[in-house]
């Protein structure tokens, strides 16, 4: 083939996935669907994810009243982020091996990162729990923080995640650091030695420095929202709806458009409470004592807004509410105040529990038979990464570039969060 890859280009791709596999630090964090790509291809590149089922139980022997339909609900998850990075080489250039192996070394780092940083956006922007502390980083405290919020609302116990920016993460690790302190002690002597702060609390730590900083809440203290039964800002989960067509569609549940009296100000990702909501336990529905937080997903007019999770409170009783209750309204008001949580700009340092989040590998069915050269590699979590090759002989330049196709998709909000440090 006239634009074949030489042996040294498939010795370089080789070792571009190599690194590109050791780089992906947080898909190996997350669960991994795999997908049937026809079948994608089919469904416009998305499939409905079902979400865990909750159950409710009931007193005494009697179930004769107790015999009601479960309320499977589900998530739509997409393979929608195609990234490639091209570049060209002259004939010129090409007479220098190592200035194409800085090259595809820089195009195996850029992609890792962005798979990276499209799981780190998807806790910290639609995930739901948020702590919120008044001081810098300083240790187990603050995570221990997070495995309450986390504990309080029934969410596994195993494969907890945090990523920390630098500065949060570098700031626990001094704390370990000192009063860890004693001789040939391993805890301080890696966070002495490699700001290693490790597993605390039931979270196992990592080290950022791609966050996303988030600007200070600038909606106000005057905002308030209805949590009377005639304000309606209640939600009734349900697996599809009907249109007036009949047709028969999904309903994704982790979103609600609520009204409130304004949203001036008001932005994407701030995070709030709503007096005298607060959070229970998602499978006993016990009150857990703290207020229920909840994350703008986005604003829609002057006085609707869209909120991740639905306020599902059960104060109207039905069956799908029952069972996914996560909130309870301690004293119904038309004026209930909100109050915004991140008060002061800050890194928003993601956790979430390994199962909230996915990503579905896709693939580029890309010809190996129309002019170009073509190799390709599946990494071993599933994300596929194709090289390809063309020669100009007008130009004598030569074409690479380097694509990978995936989605990330967090399925449950409420097993995800994050939390901000330097808060007032």
């Amino acid at each position: 083939m006239p634009n074949g890859f030489s042996k040294e280009e498939v010795v370089a791709f080789d070792q571009l996935l190599e690194g590109f596999q050791d780089a992906l630090v947080m898909s190996k964090n997350v669960a991994i669907y795999r997908t049937d790509q026809t079948m994608m291809e089919r469904t416009n590149d998305t499939i409905w994810r079902p979400q865990p089922y909750i159950s409710v139980s009931y007193d005494g022997a009697d179930a004769t009243s107790n015999f009601n339909d479960y309320t499977q609900l589900s998530v739509p998850a997409s393979i929608t982020t195609q990234k490639h990075v091209p570049w060209i080489f002259t004939a010129k250039e090409l007479r220098d091996a190592l200035q194409e192996n800085r090259i595809s070394n820089a195009a195996e780092q850029k992609l890792a990162s962005d798979i990276n940083r499209s799981v780190i956006n998807s806790a910290s922007l639609l995930g739901s729990v948020f702590v919120k502390r008044s001081a810098a980083a300083t240790g187990l405290d603050d995570v221990a923080q997070i495995e309450a919020a986390f504990n309080e609302i029934g969410v596994q116990f195993e494969d907890r995640k945090l990523v920390l920016s630098t500065r949060d993460y570098n700031g626990m690790a001094s704390d370990l650091a000192k009063n860890t302190r004693s001789f040939g002690d391993p805890i301080s002597n890696m966070a002495l030695r490699k700001a290693y702060v490790g597993e605390v609390s039931s979270f196992e730590t990592f080290k950022a420095d791609y966050l996303t900083r988030k600007a200070a809440a600038a909606g106000g203290g005057s905002i308030t929202i209805s949590t009377a039964d005639a304000g309606l800002n209640y939600y009734i989960p349900k697996a599809t709806s009907t249109a007036s067509t009949g047709e028969v569609s999904n309903v994704d549940n982790r979103y609600q458009t609520v009204t409130v009296s304004s949203t001036t100000n008001v932005a994407a990702g701030d995070a709030f409470t709503i007096a005298n909501v607060f959070g229970v336990h998602l499978i006993t529905k016990e009150n857990t004592g703290q207020l229920k937080t909840f994350r703008v997903v986005s604003v829609t007019n002057s006085t609707t807004m869209v909120i991740t999770p639905p306020i599902i409170s059960n104060q109207v009783a039905n069956v799908a509410s029952a069972q996914y209750q996560n909130c309870t309204v301690t004293s119904k008001s038309g004026t209930a105040a909100i109050t915004w949580l991140n008060t002061v700009a800050g890194f928003m340092n993601p956790f979430w529990q390994k199962d909230a989040i996915e990503i579905l590998p896709g693939r580029l069915a890309v010809p190996n038979d129309a002019g170009a050269a073509t190799m390709r590699a599946t990494t071993d979590n599933g994300v596929e990464v194709v090289m390809q090759k063309q020669f100009d002989i007008n130009t004598q330049k030569t074409k690479f570039r380097v694509d990978t196709l995936y989605g990330v998709v967090n399925k449950q909000p409420e097993m995800s969060g994050i939390i901000m440090f330097s808060q007032s």
